[in-house]
């Protein structure tokens, strides 16, 4: 696709306002780093707590650290960001995650595992989903970002389909050290070039007037109650969905279903997560997206809610996360999106950072006592979430001014 250069020698998007070579490089990028750094502990958590000899309390622990520190992270992260684009801090991201991955292969003690965690949870503040959608935003037009952000998460809504069962398989051939060592070749021979070789010139325009730069200021989003709303409903729901990600697939195996079996029954949140996003793309001609949201978590609430009765066969089971799985990759979509309707694209990153503070806190401290206690907790955060964002269309937006077109001087 042919790229313009601007009068500050920044390349901008080409014909259709969108760079295509970046949306489909981190569509890759975002694949490989959720599966490696998220999705993947899962089908891990049962031989590594195994061979360490803690608890399994203990080592989901060490994911809880890390989702701390890419918390801590998302405010400065996003003023980055917004200031100098994605290039720099997502490729030093990626090598970051490589090492920390191979690390994770060496551990010998729940102290290592935990250190490692710790650079881990740098990483992914660094490569995921926030980084990648203020990448997106700063190189498309308004009109074409809602059609960028959705083929970035179809793609990487297969990371769980795709790094669950995969995990598991490789955990059963070569064992868990080895099975890092693998995935940490993938994610360096994937990521690192791509974000080194891709995202050049990619940070956003500067903003032309005073009334743009305030628009990006966090003051502007805090004095709003919608905000406060929008945090509600997405610190429940993130927290229920951890749960889920995290314990499913150990939550599945005392229902009485096999490893094997349960981490193919859990691979289904992932395709069926692809059917909601675009289902929500469809419906969003016709609805607000709050309301798509709020709808699509409630029906995830329900099905949480049947899980422990229904989950005790493979049918029911299925029956469940199919429609739990229609709404697993929503929130992706729905917060970008949101913010973008709300507060404009100037600020992106940072007011993606301040919201998503409080929503990757809440996931990683999502903790459990009983299985079926927490498979329940879970679906009421679901329902408190969509009443939640049910409640933020009826307060008024801030007004903002219109979006600068890409590339102007």
């Amino acid at each position: 696709m042919p790229l313009a250069t601007s009068a500050t020698g920044r390349v901008t998007t080409g014909r259709g306002g969108v760079r295509r070579d970046v949306v489909a490089a981190l569509a890759i990028t975002t694949t490989v780093s959720y599966g490696t750094l998220y999705y993947a502990f899962s089908a891990l958590l049962e031989p590594i707590r195994t061979e360490l000899g803690v608890s399994a309390t203990l080592a989901t622990g060490a994911l809880t650290a890390a989702s701390l520190i890419s918390a801590v992270l998302g405010i400065p992260v996003g003023r980055w960001l917004d200031r100098r684009g994605g290039h720099a801090l997502m490729t030093v991201g990626a090598i970051i995650a490589a090492g920390s991955v191979l690390a994770w292969s060496r551990v010998q003690s729940p102290g290592q595992l935990y250190g490692v965690f710790v650079v881990l949870g740098v990483a992914s503040a660094m490569v995921l989903y926030p980084s990648a959608f203020a990448v997106v935003v700063a190189v498309t037009a308004p009109e074409h970002r809602t059609t960028a952000l959705l083929s970035v998460t179809l793609v990487a809504g297969f990371a769980s389909s795709i790094f669950i069962p995969l995990t598991g398989h490789l955990i059963h051939a070569y064992g868990w050290r080895q099975t890092l060592v693998v995935l940490a070749a993938v994610l360096a021979v994937v990521t690192i070039p791509l974000h080194a070789l891709v995202l050049r010139s990619t940070a956003p325009a500067p903003a032309r007037s005073q009334v743009h730069r305030n628009a990006g200021r966090p003051s502007r989003v805090l004095r709003d109650a919608g905000f406060w709303m929008l945090a509600v409903a997405f610190v429940l729901h993130s927290s229920a969905l951890a749960v889920i990600g995290v314990h499913l697939v150990t939550y599945l195996t005392r229902l009485g279903h096999s490893p094997t079996t349960a981490a193919t029954l859990t691979g289904l949140l992932g395709l069926l997560s692809v059917t909601g996003r675009v289902t929500v793309t469809i419906l969003r001609r016709w609805l607000p997206m709050t309301s798509i949201t709020a709808g699509i978590v409630l029906l995830q609430g329900a099905a949480l809610a049947l899980l422990p009765a229904a989950g005790h066969s493979i049918a029911g089971a299925a029956g469940c996360l199919i429609a739990f799985g229609l709404g697993f990759g929503v929130a992706s979509l729905a917060k970008p999106a949101i913010i973008l309707d709300r507060y404009g694209d100037r600020g992106y990153a940072t007011i993606a950072g301040i919201l998503g503070t409080p929503t990757t806190i809440a996931a990683a401290v999502a903790t459990a006592h009983g299985y079926t206690l927490l498979i329940l907790t879970a679906a009421s955060a679901c329902a408190l979430a969509a009443a939640a964002l049910t409640t933020t269309r009826y307060l008024p937006t801030p007004a903002t001014p219109a979006p600068a077109k890409l590339g102007s001087p």
